[in-house]
């Protein structure tokens, strides 16, 4: 079984966390049967943004990384107090035990940002945020990722994407790159969104 820890800070955007659970939840009844999705944070109950709480399976301080295939990271608001939890020392370090092993870490907006911080994107190509005068972009070079304007970028086992427009394709990258290109066009279909 390839199991998905969905990261979630203070402030994170719930349409962002939904699309990574609902992708890897129907293929865990309706593909391959091979994912499962499991979400930490630093509180048993994450204040999402808009309002949304979200109760999680596990504290950040109970992970063990080997138990995990792959990360997930939804963006958040800094409205909400997104980045107080996403630049967080403990946050930072989990990023960097998933790259260190090679792991896929998936991200969705300005979940970027905090892998930029953790360091693991130096030098490496990525995308974020691409509104409000480009200062997520900016924020993104200045933690010493190569900025590509593109809706969704992959550098090796790490994708990155602009926006949440891009979530649904970014949950599908990741279920195709745990699993396969045809079980990932199968659940696309079967969900609607290859029309």
């Amino acid at each position: 079984m390839k199991k998905v820890l969905l990261l979630l800070a203070k402030g994170f955007e719930s349409f962002e966390a939904s699309v990574f659970i609902d992708i890897i939840g129907w293929n865990l009844v309706d593909g391959d049967k091979t994912t499962e999705l499991y979400s930490c944070g630093f509180t048993q109950e994450v204040n999402g943004s808009f309002g949304v709480k979200f109760k999680v399976d596990y504290l950040i301080s109970e992970i063990n990384i080997n138990d995990f295939d792959a990360l997930a990271i939804p963006g958040g608001f800094e409205e909400y107090g997104f980045y107080e939890e996403a630049y967080h020392p403990q946050f930072l370090e989990l990023i960097k035990q998933f790259d260190k092993k090679s792991k896929i870490i998936a991200s969705i907006c300005v979940g970027s940002l905090p892998i930029a911080k953790s360091g693991v994107l130096n030098q490496r190509i990525a995308t974020t945020y691409n509104h409000k005068n480009g200062i997520r972009q900016e924020q993104l070079k200045a933690f010493g990722a190569i900025l590509q304007n593109s809706p969704i970028v992959i550098d090796k086992n790490i994708i990155t994407s602009w926006s949440p427009a891009t979530a649904v394709n970014v949950a599908l990258l990741l279920l195709k790159m745990l699993t396969s290109e045809e079980n990932k066009n199968h659940i696309k279909k079967i969900m609607g969104f290859d029309v």
